[in-house]
């Protein structure tokens, strides 16, 4: 109990003094990768003096039994502490379990939530590239019923643009779902711009691919950023449990010798 209650007294210490270090303004506080390695450093130094306390309070105040073999009063120190370690572990963990719940189940849904907005960052990227284009209210009925109405000669509308420009936007969407234009719809859209706007088809062709290479590339580099930010939280969480690993084992030894010593300070003191 003692072991455990140190741990928790040094685990909200460190927090605080974490929350303390960290600044969300440039070039103020430590950085991340700093802020981490004190963070793994200091979860050692927890384990450390949590365990070895535990540990030395375990074999200083066991019953000594007489007529044991040295070798047999060590042993006895030793499993001791580790035991001290171990009920200390279970009941940290027993008493962090909500707060690590909540952390965990925080993450999933952090890790949900990025990976619904990476899909709507991309759309609305892909959308921005294209014109704004809204994927989300893409009508497959309304883009089929405008290929049964098309012209081979769009006629040109000066006064009122928006039946054209609608029209052209869900070809546009359906081309950015699909991942690339149809050859008939590109050519039906240029003749439309062609007719709008005034310039040559091949221009108006020309303006299409520019359009379709920007979305394709603001996907690219979205997908890129998705997949490195993955594999750095991967990381992250490796090199976390890792240095959770380290630092229990390094809390088992120290239980243990701690044990061990206060065996030694016991038996003077009963000598």
């Amino acid at each position: 109990m003692v072991s455990a209650s140190i741990s928790l007294m040094l685990l909200a210490a460190g927090a605080g003094l974490g929350f303390t270090s960290i600044s969300p303004w440039s070039n103020a506080g430590v950085t991340a990768a700093t802020f981490g390695i004190a963070a793994l450093l200091w979860l050692a130094l927890v384990h450390l003096i949590s365990a070895g306390a535990g540990g030395y309070l375990a074999g200083r105040l066991r019953t000594k039994r007489v007529g044991l073999h040295t070798d047999e009063v060590a042993f006895r120190d030793t499993a001791h502490g580790f035991m001290t370690w171990a009920v200390s572990a279970i009941v940290s963990a027993v008493l962090l379990a909500s707060a690590a719940s909540a952390v965990i189940g925080g993450t999933a849904r952090l890790g949900a939530n990025a990976a619904s907005s990476l899909g709507s960052a991309v759309s609305g990227v892909a959308s921005q590239a294209a014109g704004r284009v809204d994927l989300s209210n893409l009508d497959l009925s309304a883009y089929v019923t405008d290929t049964l109405f098309r012209a081979d000669r769009p006629a040109p509308s000066s006064t009122d643009t928006a039946p054209a420009r609608a029209e052209v936007g869900r070809i546009v969407a359906m081309s950015i779902r699909s991942g690339d234009m149809a050859p008939a719809d590109k050519t039906y859209v240029a003749s439309v711009i062609a007719t709008q706007t005034g310039i040559s088809p091949p221009d108006a062709e020309k303006r299409i691919n520019d359009a379709i290479a920007k979305t394709k590339e603001a996907a690219a580099k979205a997908e890129q950023t998705a997949r490195e930010t993955a594999d750095a939280a991967r990381k992250g969480a490796a090199s976390f449990a890792l240095a959770t690993f380290i630092a229990m084992l390094i809390g088992a030894l120290a239980s243990s010798y701690g044990a061990t010593v206060g065996g030694r300070a016991r038996d003077k003191a009963e000598a």
